[in-house]
């Protein structure tokens, strides 16, 4: 199967920038389609149908907060009031408000994160990851923020305290965002890692593939749920230097 790859991408990932490196983002741009809308979610269905129980966990008292992320998707990429919806050029999709993670992952680009406050921080609480960039959601899921960023050097406490601050502070219909950006070997989308196997050379900036996501943190106004939501762009070095020319070696978490 031939790789799922952008041709561009709407921000230089070789930009180096200081953690968090938090920016706003208009509320607009936070589902934007880009030219592998179709590809990538075809993909995401295909996850769905064969590798569910890896890529979609929920729990059941974040029902309400799935439901109303999924009715915020259908407002602004379809119809609030849609019964089905066709993604791209692919197949009719039902909208089923009893999985509404399971529609999400089939409707959309982007994967979701719902994350709740449970005590002093925010908790995994649901997700629908179907593009891992070296972590596995099985992992993550039910966990704090210094849970799911264990174990990463570059999360000390200081940072901690300022990601915990930025989940307590965002506000609805003022979401932020930033990105990450890594060399990879491979431009399979589905990459999941233990939490403390090495990483191989894939990791290196002499390797094929720009591997970088756009995440962003939306406040869900009803629930009050904090979603943290990934757009995953795959580069050819070739396509990157075209367009950002080379910059700086980019290995940013």
């Amino acid at each position: 199967m031939d790789p799922i790859l952008q041709k561009q991408i709407p921000y230089n990932p070789l930009m180096q920038k200081a953690l968090p490196g938090i920016q706003p983002l208009a509320m607009q741009d936070w589902l934007r389609p880009d030219d592998v809308f179709a590809a990538q979610t075809a993909a995401r269905a295909q996850l769905l149908d064969t590798r569910r129980e890896d890529v979609l966990m929920l729990d059941v008292a974040a029902m309400p907060a799935a439901q109303e992320l999924l009715r915020m998707v259908l407002a602004q990429l379809y119809a609030p009031d849609s019964q089905q919806v066709q993604p791209g050029d692919g197949p009719p999709v039902t909208i089923n408000w009893e999985d509404p993670l399971g529609t999400l992952g089939r409707i959309a680009q982007q994967d979701f994160c719902i994350l709740e406050k449970r005590g002093d921080e925010h908790v995994m609480t649901g997700a629908v990851l179907c593009f891992p960039a070296s972590w596995q959601l099985a992992e993550k899921f039910m966990a704090p923020l210094t849970g799911i960023h264990t174990p990463i050097a570059s999360y000390d406490a200081s940072i901690a305290a300022r990601v915990q601050r930025l989940f307590d502070g965002v506000q609805p219909g003022r979401p932020l965002w930033r990105f990450n950006s890594l060399w990879y070997r491979d431009a399979e989308l589905h990459q999941p890692r233990r939490r403390y196997k090495e990483r191989d050379d894939a990791f290196n900036a002499t390797a094929g593939y720009m591997r970088s996501e756009k995440q962003m943190i939306i406040r869900l106004p009803e629930t009050r749920a904090v979603v943290f939501c990934i757009h995953t762009y795959v580069l050819a070095r070739k396509d990157l230097v075209a367009q950002w020319g080379t910059g700086p070696a980019a290995e940013i978490g």
